[in-house]
């Protein structure tokens, strides 16, 4: 006879009694399958772990032979139990054993038994293991039954505590865990997680009055597609950590009928209606989790943050995550995160951030390094295994990241920090002291930026200009496309903080990685290589004209330095340089506000352009190495992937080559060349740089007080000769040969 409605309500009031009791474990899990099997009026229910090991075990039955409990094992995928938990979807079968999945185990005393439902049990949308109900008669379970089957499996792994559901033999505590992963910005911190998504937690799973969990169900709905519009009529959304597309899709979802339909008849089970949100969440987690179509890992993303949101409507939280209460020494973990996202949280809090997925060049680590956080990416596994509130040490220097360390851990870290504070002192000291090397060679030491954050701390960085400025971060941060007006007042205040000191701005740098949230790009196999920066420009050039005459009007009566990026050849220097003259000539003409002295250069990124140098090099003010994208696309490794961002050595025979070919023939036509990639904050890569010749670089804000220390601690003739020396040679350790130079010459590393 199907099991009505009011029959799992039962079942999980039964449930929850027997769950406030204080017992031994195995006896509560043996009272709680013939309690199922009663209520389902079944011959069989058993409950399956899975183990550390991927191994599933019979933890308690009611109907198979008791011997069989702790003994029968199914690895993950082997079986109809282990199908269950390798798909996280349920199976409902009238005649088990024809199935092709079908696995004997004689020791459960299985033979009579035809019908067959299992559900997974799920926690944080991983399969912690199986419920499974069996029948002599060959029978359907009705699709109530099966639905009513997944909600007690889903209070099942709520009420029991996070270890309950492991076995005597391989029960470990809350030891301390080393997750490794790659540091993305330099720098140490020791503090408390802070999940950036946390997993709200349901503390009232069973419902007393349904009508009145579908009332709360329905306020909440009514509340999250308010707060959803109200985000979407926000004119600038740089501090909301929200993207235009993002929300549409929100709103899409959040109207959605079959959505609610879904969460509306997991109420009607028994449940609360945020323990209904986690019930159908945790299933469809369970089934795009490990997609590799990126359609659907994104409508993962959604449905997660979208289900997330409206928990913390109904249990009263914040909205946002970033908005809640943080602790005064934050580490935040997230899966990813844009830049925004970021900026949402309190800097005077924020200690460190850790993303499993992430990569040198995404504009998170930009922001990151901008705020000087120490951040390791591509930590997997972690947010499965940390808690809000855990110990928590990033060691980015190493990519290491140490979850409730011990504490001699504790105490090696704190005086790693301790020694860290003493040596940004002692940078301080020689901060306002010019990068002259001891044998009196001037090093221009140059700020990358792209928010005022940057600019704010230029004089106090020891930076003596911004050799880069990022433009393409205020558009990425905003809801729409910035208007022109809103363009040039940015613009102006960077120039207005900036003083005397330049300002070299890159014109927007899109597509590839960096996407703009209101701007649709088709599909491209390949965007690292593709339709991005100056090819974008160039083909919609209504976008670069009006930036350009932002900064235009932004300078007025100031020198202003723009800069191309991704400049294949010369053709196309040429292009964008017509616009910028098309553009200060109708400035002219109509009498709007205009630059005092305008210089316009381009960033060498593309190996192409290397080999046109004596053709671009007479029609360029300047010349900027990108090195990040350089080396991309001279190894043909993609930065922004983790498994092959790192397939390059910087200091190799191909780059430092390449680099002094750039620099000799700058020099031969009289242009300013500097370089402006983050690898020149490296101290070591700083080095070979200014060994190669050069004597502008532009580095993050961390990155200026130990390359200024290097360079004043070398002397430049003698470097010069040995790096020259060591490129001409059959040279295949770069690195042990510039340490080595180093160690010689006595320079500071």
């Amino acid at each position: 006879m199907p099991l009505t409605l009011e029959g799992p309500r039962k079942l999980l009031r039964r449930l929850r009694e027997l769950m406030a009791t204080v017992g031994d474990r195995q006896e509560r899990l043996d009272q709680i399958v013939t309690m199922i099997a009663g209520s389902m009026q079944a011959a069989v229910c058993s409950i399956y772990i899975r183990r550390p090991d991927d191994l599933l075990e019979l933890f308690a039955t009611e109907g198979l032979n008791p011997d069989s409990v702790h003994k029968t094992l199914l690895r993950v995928g082997e079986g109809l139990v282990g199908d269950i938990a390798l798909h996280a979807r349920p199976l409902n079968l009238d005649n088990a054993p024809s199935h092709p999945r079908f696995a004997y185990r004689p020791e459960t005393g299985e033979d009579p038994f035809i019908s067959f439902v299992g559900v997974p049990i799920l926690r944080s949308g991983s399969v912690s293991g199986v419920l499974v109900v069996q029948n002599a008669t060959r029978r359907n379970f009705v699709d109530e039954e099966v639905e009513a089957l997944q909600t007690v499996a889903m209070v099942l792994s709520e009420m029991f505590p996070s270890d309950f559901l492991v076995s005597d033999a391989i029960e470990v505590g809350d030891v301390p865990r080393v997750f490794n992963g790659q540091g993305l910005t330099e720098g140490l911190a020791l503090g408390h997680v802070v999940l950036h998504e946390p997993r709200v937690q349901v503390a009232r799973l069973i419902a007393e009055d349904i009508d009145d969990e579908i009332r709360r169900l329905d306020q909440a709905v009514y509340e999250l597609r308010r707060t959803i519009d109200e985000l979407l009529r926000t004119e600038d959304l740089s501090h909301a950590g929200e993207h235009l597309d993002v929300l549409d899709t929100y709103r899409m979802f959040a109207n959605d009928r079959g959505w609610l339909t879904r969460i509306t008849a997991a109420i009607r089970t028994g449940l609360t209606a945020e323990a209904a949100v986690e019930r159908v969440m945790g299933d469809i987690r369970a089934r795009l989790t490990g997609q590799r179509d990126q359609y659907l890992r994104e409508r993962l993303n959604d449905f997660e943050d979208l289900s997330n949101r409206l928990m913390r409507i109904l249990t009263g939280r914040a909205v946002l995550a970033s908005e809640d209460k943080l602790p005064r020494d934050a580490i935040v973990i997230a899966r990813t995160m844009g830049p925004a996202e970021l900026l949402d949280y309190d800097r005077r809090k924020l200690r460190g951030l850790v993303l499993e997925e992430a990569a040198m060049g995404a504009h998170v680590t930009i922001v990151a390094r901008a705020l000087n956080i120490p951040m390791v990416a591509n930590v997997r596994g972690l947010l499965g295994n940390t808690q809000e509130g855990d110990e928590i040490i990033v060691d980015a220097d190493q990519g290491d990241v140490h979850v409730n360390p011990p504490g001699d851990v504790v105490s090696t870290y704190s005086e790693q920090a301790r020694l860290r504070a003493r040596r940004l002192k002692r940078y301080a000291r020689i901060r306002h002291l010019p990068a002259m090397t001891r044998d009196g060679c001037d090093v221009t030491l140059n700020l990358n930026a792209g928010l005022m954050v940057d600019v704010e701390n230029l004089q106090a960085s020891g930076a003596l200009n911004i050799g880069l400025f990022r433009t393409e971060l205020q558009f990425m941060v905003a809801a729409k496309l910035p208007r022109q007006e809103q363009q040039r007042g940015f613009y102006r205040s960077v120039l207005e903080a900036a003083g005397d000191r330049k300002v070299v701005f890159r014109t927007l740098d899109i597509g590839g990685d960096k996407v703009l949230p209101y701007m649709r790009l088709s599909h491209e196999d390949n965007p690292a290589m593709g339709w991005r920066a100056i090819r974008i420009a160039l083909d919609r050039p209504g976008l670069l004209r009006y930036q350009i005459r932002a900064l235009l009007a932004a300078a007025d009566q100031r020198d202003l330095h723009i800069m191309f990026p991704m400049v294949a050849n010369v053709a196309e220097f040429r292009a964008a340089k017509k616009l910028v003259d098309k553009e200060s000539d109708r400035a002219r003409k109509l009498g709007y506000p205009r630059p005092k002295n305008l210089y316009v250069g381009t960033m060498l990124e593309v190996p192409s352009l290397a080999w046109e140098l004596d053709e671009l090099l007479p029609e360029v003010d300047f010349l900027s190495v990108g090195t990040s994208d350089l080396l991309q696309f001279l190894f043909a490794s993609d930065r922004g992937n983790p498994i092959v961002g790192n397939r390059y050595a910087f200091l190799s025979r191909p780059v430092l080559r390449l680099l002094s070919h750039i620099r000799t023939r700058a020099s031969a036509h009289n242009v300013p060349v500097s370089i402006c990639g983050e690898a020149a904050g490296v101290p070591l890569h700083a080095l070979a740089l200014v060994a190669l010749g050069y004597t502008e670089l532009s580095i993050p804000a961390s990155a200026i007080g130990p390359v200024k220390r290097m360079i004043r601690s070398m002397n430049h003739a003698r470097s010069y000769e040995r790096m020259h020396h060591l490129i001409r040679d059959e040279n295949d350790d770069f690195e042990r040969s510039i340490r080595q130079m180093a160690e010689d010459f006595g320079i500071k590393l």
